[in-house]
């Protein structure tokens, strides 16, 4: 600055409390420091969105440089780093009012005069709090701003610490002031000289401001030819005949940090109430976050193409494998842009697009049964957590839903392919819980279905206990776990080959009571099974609470101290029940035989004997018993 310049440098103070603010904005607001070059960038954008609006009246004033651009050069020997625009400008008053004033914004103006002249159209600012430019000062100890109003000789420079005053003065020197808009110079803390690093910078840019409408150069030290780094456009805003299968893959990519193709794009936009663009992906592969505990969307939100948050729960939880983005320009934001505030604009957006990415799966059913398949083998578990937890959407999602059945092989079937084939008379969608596909396929307690032809839904993911409780039915028929209750099997004759020698079982009924009362003090209930074909026992849960495997969770989670007393069915005709029940005139060989009947029900049912020792004295009785003397 010449002698001349700093005789009539200005001195003021800020017109509000700024060391208490400018500490709110550096310890409170923003929680992350590298959200001041968004914010920069974001002004430097808006510079240039005014200049070009303010172009089309004036052409004057674009002169010979009529490409807007972003330039950010960095300087680790003095630890600078520099942002500057070729955009609008800004006068000594204008500097003055709004970079003196927090909370008061030179865009929220300049957007009201154009809103006055009914003349907005195409206008994209992003900036409209004011506040965003002083969140420099958590990283600088001191910030230059010289800038020059567009169609202007005089250039002026703004100073401060950011600790209650600032000075304004003329800035005679050609080689500091812009021909055009402003130069930010950002004298950085020790602590913050990582933003000096090409590395950092260029990272932050892309992931933060990659699609701000404006190209950004970088100058990786004073005196280097510029790299381009973004191009100013943003894919998502382009039509969908405009965008290859590898641009999407690319985006998708960048944006998912996979290296796999998309298995699905949704890409659209949405006009009425709400204006917005949303660019989702289905992975191709499990990301492998998808079962963090905190089951958060990776939807990011951008607002007129500036990122803002990817923690706005754009998404359900059960759609959180789901990547992409979204960008409106109606959502209302807090003063730090970080916060997104709770509001029915929010709510709608979210709704939008959580029925559209629901929607393009069902159309991904019905046209490639098999994409849609290995789709539903990565997100399946996931998917029906929505069943669950949204009421709404649950008839869409049962639908969509493939499970392994009794009666699909190694294939899946659709709740609409179970219902067609239900048998006559049959009011239930019967299922069975477990741990593995080959433990539920050997459950004893399948065996009186299979025996009647009758299909089970075989439920191997956590969440199926809970969705089962909370789903009533589907197309008027109640789910009912073949664990729970009696199975009311009856109605249905046996098919062929399933049947078992009727005979005499009035001694197996004898002994039947005699077990119930040696066993009451462990089960609720011992009765006559017509679940079982094969097997001599197996249990059931009491119809009022929960079923076998949903118990099991509860009680390994240690959210069950007390669990109801399971029932224990007796096939009356298997022949191991008959020949201990021919043994009339042996009660404690009967009671042994009672009791290793329960542990032999709980072993089929994935448990231990209740008490090993017993177990084995018992077993070896038996045994003693059976050789011959």
């Amino acid at each position: 600055m010449t002698k001349t310049a700093e005789q009539i440098a200005e001195s003021h103070v800020f017109e509000a409390d700024v060391a208490r603010l400018l500490h709110m904005m550096v310890h409170s607001v923003y929680s992350d420091r590298d959200v001041f070059l968004r914010e920069l960038i974001s002004n430097a954008a808006d510079a240039c969105e005014k200049l070009r609006y303010e172009a089309i009246e004036t052409p004057l004033l674009l002169g010979a440089d009529a490409e807007n651009r972003i330039t950010l050069t960095l300087d680790e020997d003095n630890r600078q780093l520099v942002v500057e625009d070729n955009g609008i400008g800004m006068s000594r008053d204008e500097m003055i009012e709004a970079l003196g004033t927090i909370a008061r914004s030179g865009t929220r103006v300049f957007m009201e005069r154009i809103e006055a002249n009914k003349a907005a159209e195409g206008a994209q600012l992003i900036g409209q709090f004011g506040v965003g430019f002083y969140s420099c000062f958590m990283v600088a100890e001191r910030v230059d701003v010289i800038s020059r109003r567009a169609g202007t000789q005089e250039a002026w420079t703004w100073t401060s610490d950011g600790k209650g005053s600032y000075s304004v003065s003329p800035e005679t020197t050609l080689t500091v002031a812009p021909s055009r808009g402003t130069r930010i110079v950002l004298h950085l803390m020790e602590d913050a000289k990582q933003y000096t690093s090409r590395w950092t910078v260029e990272r932050i840019v892309k992931e933060q401001s990659g699609h701000v409408p404006v190209a950004i150069r970088l100058v990786e030290k004073p005196g280097k030819e510029p790299v381009q780094i973004t191009d100013g456009t943003a894919l998502w805003t382009k039509s969908k005949s405009d965008v290859s299968k590898e641009e999407y893959t690319d985006f998708y990519r960048s944006v998912s940090g996979q290296y796999d193709e998309p298995a699905l794009t949704v890409h659209f936009r949405a006009e009425g109430r709400q204006e917005y663009t949303a660019l989702a992906f289905i992975p191709g592969t499990q990301p492998f976050d998808m079962f963090d505990p905190e089951r958060k969307d990776r939807m990011k939100l951008y607002v007129k193409r500036v990122f803002i948050t990817d923690d706005a729960d754009l998404l359900p939880r059960y759609l959180r494998f789901v990547r992409g983005l979204v960008d409106t320009a109606d959502l209302p934001l807090n003063v730090s842009r970080e916060m997104i505030q709770e509001s029915p604009i929010l709510t709608a957006i979210r709704k939008g697009i959580t029925s559209r990415i629901i929607t393009a799966i069902e159309k991904l059913a019905e046209r490639d049964a098999e994409a849609f398949l290995k789709f539903w083998e990565n997100f399946g578990p996931v998917l029906k957590e929505g069943i669950y937890e949204d009421i709404e959407r649950r008839p869409q999602l049962l639908t969509l839903a493939r499970f392994r059945t009794s009666a699909s092989n190694e294939g899946y079937r659709s709740l609409v392919d179970y219902v067609k084939d239900a048998k006559e008379g049959q009011n239930a969608i019967y299922y069975l819980a477990g741990g593995s596909l080959d433990q539920l396929k050997a459950s004893p307690q399948l065996e009186g279905f299979r025996a009647r032809g009758i299909e089970v839904l075989l439920l191997t993911d956590s969440i199926d206990s809970f969705w089962t409780m909370n789903a009533p039915d589907y197309e008027g028929k109640a789910f009912k776990s073949i664990t729970q209750g009696a199975a009311d099997l009856a109605q249905f004759a046996k098919l062929d080959g399933h049947t078992m020698p009727e005979g005499d079982n009035e001694s197996a009924a004898t002994f039947l009571a005699f077990a119930k009362e040696k066993l009451a003090g462990q089960i609720a209930d011992v009765r006559a099974s017509d679940r079982l074909t094969e097997s001599a026992v197996c249990l059931v849960a009491p119809e009022e609470g929960y079923d076998r495997q949903m118990e099991k969770i509860l009680r390994n989670a240690g959210r069950l101290q007390d669990a109801a007393k399971p029932i224990l069915e007796i096939n009356l005709l298997h022949p191991l029940i008959k020949a201990i029940a021919s043994v009339e005139d042996d009660a404690p060989y009967q009671e042994d035989a009672a009791f290793l009947l329960l542990d032999q029900a709980r072993i089929l049912d994935g448990d231990r004997p209740a008490d090993p020792r017993r177990f084995a004295e018992r077993l070896a009785r038996v045994f003693q018993r059976s050789v011959p003397s």
